[in-house]
């Protein structure tokens, strides 16, 4: 009979042990599984005899905003090390209205901004140490990556591999000449297998992303125990949120599509078992660039990530403002599921990658989609591609400054409205359900890195520019520069939002379908005192609309969040100027 706390014995946890006899039931034997449920148990029982429980709290709240950064996105010689430099910036341009830190991966690493990991237990010494991550940790959340699907070419984990040693032995997917790999879903273009000698042996390495990106082996399950491993000891350093970056594809079965399989699925409910144990207040978030359903499933039942991507919102966000049409977000907006309490969505526009396309199939048309490529081309993006199983390619993202892909519309072709429209852009992921992530160089309407891009001819580094401390700071101290204004009404929209009960991440939204030229939504926060209507003007053009769409109550006092003189009543026109945005509530703060 188990006990309160679902052990059998001080060294056997059974939620442990039901998932790892799922994963590996066809793998390793009984006994060779409890095994590994008592290691996993000893390291769990370790981490809370030497960190102090943390109060549990509501882990997120209307004041929770991420900041999605590299740790060398803004540095000075002066102030040392990177993170320290990013330290510096943030205390004095961030700490007051942003509370969450994504570091994108800050591991020694060889490409792909940081994704191409040599070693997951160390930070670059360019960047910094874990004691700055300890210090920033006690004043804001913290999140890191845990990039579980691969490791550097270059690693000592694939080094070990090549001479048979631990560890790395047997921590890298290989596979024979009779695996069926036909149905297997591409996110890139390149062959998907290396081959190579080991030991006189030739090898079919399997590369997802790329050949410097070698796919660690998850039915090795002492690949699984150095995650775990991992996962405690950045725990102890402060880290409070873990992305799990390109988790869909961990695991493989020959002749499956290689993409979201159960088993995948079983080793995210294991690591959420696992913080449970460890803090309530630790998130799981997962990476999966995909198509709606299939992006939802991570939210299991309650018992996988705490938040997922929105992933969709990229590619809706920016049809609605290249084209001033709101039909297919608003559309979308309507049919997706409220995430249940425990869950939320993680809202986004940009990011270090580009703009997705695949969770744009199924939502926007092939003739919509192909409209906004044919438009992003002409400000200035260039397209990564996917290998389709037809052995055709499709565009899997596009490459561009989201400042560069707002710039020019067919009814703005001069460009009169970019920072208004860029502006907008971000009032709608403010507004919806979920917890809002702005991406370091949308603060300062950057626009695409050129000169990176042509030196590395990687596509990515057009959206990944690198910006010097005080050249920043003196830009933004120039009140007419376009980085100052973005800053500054970008940090006010924040501001405002961070104090409003009804927008909550899990405060109840209904969409309007006001007309094509407008989105809005309806948020009632969760005591139901507050009421808040979020329209934003899509288009270039004046729009008038009447409050009778929105039935307003007579006998509350209506007015705009973001100009309190102006009041609101039932049966009143409203003008709204290109690309404005009004929270009409019922609710002023005490």
């Amino acid at each position: 009979m188990k006990n309160s706390d679902n052990k059998i014995n001080d060294n056997i946890n059974l939620d442990v042990l039901k998932r790892l006899n799922y994963i590996y039931r066809s793998t390793i034997s009984a006994d060779k599984t409890i095994d590994y449920s008592k290691k996993i148990n000893q390291l769990i029982n370790l981490y809370k005899s030497k960190n102090i429980a943390t109060d549990v709290n509501e882990p997120w709240s209307e004041k929770t905003i991420l900041l999605i950064t590299y740790a060398d996105n803004v540095k000075n010689g002066l102030y040392g090390k990177t993170i320290s430099d990013f330290i510096s910036f943030y205390n004095k341009f961030f700490s007051s209205f942003i509370d969450c830190i994504h570091f994108l991966p800050f591991f020694p690493s060889s490409g792909d901004g940081g994704f191409s990991v040599k070693n997951h237990e160390d930070i670059d010494p360019a960047f910094g140490t874990w004691d700055e991550i300890k210090i920033l940790s006690k004043n804001a959340n913290v999140m890191t990556d845990l990039v579980l699907n691969h490791a550097s070419s270059e690693g000592k984990w694939f080094k070990n591999f090549l001479l048979n040693k631990n560890p790395g032995k047997d921590y890298f997917f290989t596979i024979n000449n009779n695996y069926d790999y036909s149905n297997v879903i591409r996110p890139r273009d390149h062959d998907l297998l290396k081959k190579i000698k080991i030991l006189n042996d030739t090898k079919n390495l399997w590369c997802t992303f790329s050949y410097d990106q070698i796919d660690l082996d998850f039915r090795n399950p002492e690949v699984l125990l150095e995650f775990i491993t991992l996962i405690l000891k950045l725990s102890s350093y402060g880290i409070k949120i873990f992305r799990l970056d390109a988790v869909a594809f961990i695991w493989k079965e020959t002749g499956t599509t290689c993409l979201n399989l159960p088993e995948t699925h079983e080793i995210i409910k294991l690591l959420r078992d696992i913080v449970d144990q460890l803090d309530k207040n630790i998130i799981i978030v997962t990476e999966t660039n995909l198509p709606k359903e299939e992006n939802l499933s991570y939210f299991g039942k309650n018992d996988e990530a705490h938040w997922i991507y929105n992933f969709p919102l990229p590619p809706l966000i920016v049809h609605t403002f290249l084209f001033g049409d709101s039909t297919s977000l608003t559309k979308w907006s309507m049919k997706m599921p409220p995430a249940q309490v425990g869950n939320a969505y993680l809202n986004f526009i940009a990011s270090h990658d580009g703009i997705g396309m695949r969770p744009a199939e199924g939502v926007l048309s092939e003739e919509e989609i192909n409209s906004m490529l044919m438009r992003l081309e002409k400000n200035g993006s260039q397209f990564s591609m996917r290998k389709l199983p037809s052995k055709k390619e499709k565009v899997y993202e596009a490459n561009i400054s989201l400042f560069n892909a707002l710039q020019y519309t067919d009814e703005d072709s001069e460009g009169k409205f970019t920072l208004e429209r860029f502006i907008a852009s971000h009032s709608i992921i403010l507004s919806i359900e979920g917890v809002p992530a702005f991406y370091f160089n949308s603060f300062f309407a950057t626009q695409n890195d050129d000169k990176s891009y042509l030196n590395s001819k990687v596509k990515r580094d057009l959206n990944r520019h690198k910006w010097n401390y005080s050249n920043l700071e003196a830009t933004l101290n120039n009140e007419n520069s376009v980085e100052n204004k973005c800053y500054e009404l970008l940090k006010t929209l924040i501001s405002i939002r961070k104090a409003q009960p009804a927008f909550h991440p899990n405060a109840t939204q209904f969409t309007l379908n006001l007309n094509k030229n407008v989105f809005s939504v309806w948020r009632q926060s969760r005591d139901r005192r507050q009421s808040i209507f979020a329209i934003t003007n899509v288009t270039s053009k004046n729009i008038d609309l009447n409050t009778n769409m929105i039935n307003l109550i007579d006998d509350e006092k209506w007015y705009d969040l973001l100009n309190p003189e102006v009041s609101f009543k039932d049966e009143q026109n409203i003008k709204l100027n290109p690309y404005q945005t009004i929270w009409i509530t019922n609710f002023k703060e005490e």
